[in-house]
């Protein structure tokens, strides 16, 4: 057996909480060509959503004047590309492969958008992470498969981001997710909670197949399948064992590990975004909205939002004991800290002010009914009589107890 260089604890912890519901109700499947072959919905949704994508709708094509056309090889071309790839990770072929190629190499726009931005943006903070953790470069290409690129993604199963965690997951890995940041859609954050889970994960199966099945599905489902398969841990032999949307999981990454390597010889072009993707990071504890900072600087929101995705409502929280990041186009960055009062005190009342002290509105004792005390009456029965308590009447007639007497004036407040 090989060792296992992790501890138990996390062991149980990491089976517990990384499953990305694999429950199959939860997956409705498009089943193409192979009936064991399935391309899950939360993929094709991801990618059809950048159509509609406000980064899509701010591009310009550049240096592309080709014609788009489907165009197919023989297998042994994709074969000889797959083993070209200077990877550690195997890119082995088959045709679920062969499918899956020609089912990104069909979308030709969502290809060349994923590959504009992840060239001029992303993947640089991928690989950065993916090198601290000394694990292998091309799992940039995961959030390809899990996100197609979209920090704001959810499923319906409630991953979200780039890298698709659930919350269990992304606050294990110290990710800070409540009602205002969702550190989950922080591109650097969420990179960096992302390459401690996969390093993890190889930490136990010792095998980059596995670990992808296991960041898929979770590693309590892969370790079912390899018990089932009688204990074989090679992912093409546990395969049948595995839940439905993760056996197309590897095929379909190594697929997209081609489409980005090989996209010219697919006639598509990378989309260069036109938005500034140049960009550095201030850090502030201060509570600020994006708007404050749209406003002043003249960047567009939409912009600010794209470069901050963690913030749910626009709205960054003040915290004494943390700093949050804002991320700026570089040509802002001096012009930020030149305004920094500007942009705190600009529609400040409007958008980042908050009650410290509510006040408690008194009774207008002018407009009062008055009730002249009777023989009989009591406190409690007048507090019945006009559907209010016994201490609002205490209250609203300076009353210590609950002695009256007969023609006493009682103001009703209502």
């Amino acid at each position: 057996m090989r060792k296992i260089r992790i501890t138990t604890t996390l062991f149980v912890l990491l089976c517990c909480i990384g499953t990305k519901a694999t429950d199959e109700k939860l997956y409705d499947y498009n089943i193409i060509n192979d009936s064991a072959e399935i391309i899950p919905t939360e993929v094709s949704t991801s990618l059809d959503s950048l159509l509609n994508d406000w980064y899509l709708n701010n591009t310009s094509i550049t240096n592309c004047n080709k014609e788009f056309s489907l165009i197919t090889y023989p297998d042994s071309i994709y074969i000889d590309r797959l083993q070209r790839l200077p990877y550690v990770m195997e890119m082995p072929f088959n045709n679920l492969v062969r499918n899956f190629i020609n089912f990104y190499a069909n979308k030709p726009t969502q290809v060349a958008f994923m590959l504009g931005i992840g060239e001029q943006y992303y993947f640089p903070i991928f690989e950065h992470a993916l090198e601290a953790q000394n694990i292998p470069i091309e799992l940039k290409y995961l959030p390809v498969i899990e996100s197609a690129l979209n920090p704001k993604a959810l499923s319906r199963a409630g991953a979200r981001g780039l890298w698709q965690f659930m919350i269990g997951t992304g606050r294990f890995y110290g990710l800070e997710i409540n009602s205002l940041v969702d550190e989950r859609c922080d591109p650097v954050k969420s990179t960096q909670a992302a390459a401690r889970y996969l390093k993890d994960l190889y930490d136990i199966y010792q095998d980059w197949h596995l670990v992808i099945a296991a960041y898929n599905c979770g590693p309590g489902n892969v370790n079912k399948a390899i018990k089932r398969a009688g204990g074989k841990r090679n992912y093409w032999e546990i395969y049948p064992y595995l839940p439905r949307e993760t056996r197309s999981y590897v095929p379909i990454f190594i697929a997209a590990n081609y489409i980005m390597n090989y996209y010219e010889e697919h006639n598509i072009c990378p989309i260069t975004p036109s938005i500034q993707t140049v960009t550095d990071t201030v850090m502030t504890n201060q509570r600020i909205h994006l708007k404050q900072i749209s406003e002043v600087l003249q960047i567009p929101i939409e912009e600010l939002r794209s470069l901050n995705p963690q913030y749910k409502h626009d709205l960054i929280p003040a915290n004494d004991k943390k700093h949050y990041a804002v991320v700026l186009p570089l040509k802002q960055v001096n012009a930020y800290i030149d305004k920094n009062a500007e942009i705190l005190a600009f529609q400040a009342d409007q958008l980042t002010s908050q009650t410290a002290v509510a006040k408690i509105a008194e009774a207008d004792l002018s407009t009062a009914t008055v009730h002249r005390v009777r023989s009989g009456d009591t406190l409690s029965g007048i507090a019945k009589k006009y559907r209010v308590s016994v201490a609002q009447l205490k209250k609203w007639n300076h009353l210590s107890g609950t002695t009256i007497r007969i023609g006493q004036k009682l103001r009703i407040c209502r």
